[in-house]
């Protein structure tokens, strides 16, 4: 087997981790000698072991790794956070060749895990590539705001709902279950008020089990006027509001207010990126979606389109605020789900 097959197998043990690091990256390796695989591991959540680690702990004995290639998918991390540095565990278990997928984006990190492994005379090959594992973690440390997606689902004339105001529900099954799996793909969801109100939703992840579920925000102005007993604010998990104005101290446990004059979509994204939120999901509606689409400030949109047509006065998507110019993007996937159509398209 070549590097490039061995680290296959270093990115498929990575993906087991999908959905539970948190605001860690996915990140697989492999322990290699002599043509035979002895170890594989992954980060398993937030927290927990690294994958170096986590590999070298499967090894049957502490001497197999003297003299050993170490496959891992992201460089090894050199600096104290919730773990010890990993440089220093691969150093001290005698691996003679670490082949690294690409350079660990985070300046915490960044090329520092290299220099170490090199100068305690370890081979160092760097292939340069991320394998798709980290979009959303690379895109944050690249850019220093987190990756935002919209996601809306609309009949074939284009409308969300058949009358402002009125919630319609448009897609089957299995757009469901894609549109769960995509708030799982995310560490924060935030819809505005007028959805809040309409559709009273939960915004939680029910189809897979999550040590940290997204924190669902909701643009709300006015902190006052919100009703405790709706169903975002009843269901565990973290509910961040975003508000103009607040006197009350009424507040569930789960809940945190956070007050500006003006919560414009770049002081929405300056205010995540603080808080080390790596992608943000706008769930909706129409106008919220606009003030995102109107900011310039949409890397990726994911489109469910349902075989109905409402015709009339229905609600369009991304309905409100006027651009100058088109905005283009580029269609990545086109992907029938049950009788809907789901299009995913990425700014170029």
């Amino acid at each position: 087997m070549k590097d490039s097959d061995y680290m296959q197998l270093a990115v498929k043990a990575a993906w087991k981790g999908w959905g539970q690091t948190w605001t860690n990256p996915l990140v697989g390796a492999v322990i290699v000698k002599d043509n035979q695989v002895l170890a594989i591991g992954y980060h398993h959540r937030f927290g927990q072991h690294h994958a170096e680690v986590d590999a070298l702990t499967q090894l049957t004995h502490k001497n197999d790794a003297h003299d050993a290639t170490l496959y891992v998918t992201l460089e090894p991390c050199s600096h104290y956070g919730k773990q010890p540095p990993c440089v220093e565990k691969v150093v001290h278990a005698g691996i003679k060749r670490v082949v690294i997928g690409q350079v660990d984006p985070n300046p915490l990190v960044g090329g520092k895990g290299l220099s170490y492994l090199k100068e305690h005379q370890v081979e160092t090959v760097l292939l340069g590539q991320s394998y798709g594992l980290n979009s959303a973690y690379n895109f944050y440390y690249q850019n220093k705001r987190p990756l935002i997606t919209l996601k809306y689902a609309m009949t074939l004339d284009g409308k969300i709902n058949q009358t402002s105001g009125d919630r319609a529900y448009l897609t089957d099954t299995a757009a469901y279950q894609d549109s769960q799996k995509l708030r799982v793909e995310n560490q924060a969801i935030l819809i505005g008020n007028q959805t809040l109100r309409v559709d009273d939703p939960l915004l939680t992840v029910r189809k897979f089990s999550l040590f940290y579920p997204p924190i669902r925000i909701i643009l709300a102005h006015d902190a006052d006027q919100l009703d405790f007993k709706q169903s975002l604010f009843t269901k565990p998990g973290p509910v961040w509001a975003l508000c103009n104005h607040c006197t009350r101290n009424d507040l569930p446990n789960n809940v945190e207010i956070f007050v500006q004059n003006e919560w414009t979509p770049a002081r929405v994204i300056h205010f995540l990126g603080q808080k080390n939120i790596q992608s943000l999901l706008v769930e909706g509606g129409s106008h919220t979606h606009a003030e995102f689409v109107g900011a310039g400030l949409v890397d990726k949109v994911v489109t469910y389109i349902a075989p109905k047509i409402f015709g009339g006065e229905g609600l369009p998507a991304v309905f409100g605020k006027k651009l100058a110019q088109a905005d283009e993007l580029e269609i990545t996937q086109i992907q029938l789900l049950g009788p809907d159509l789901r299009i995913e398209a990425r700014r170029k």
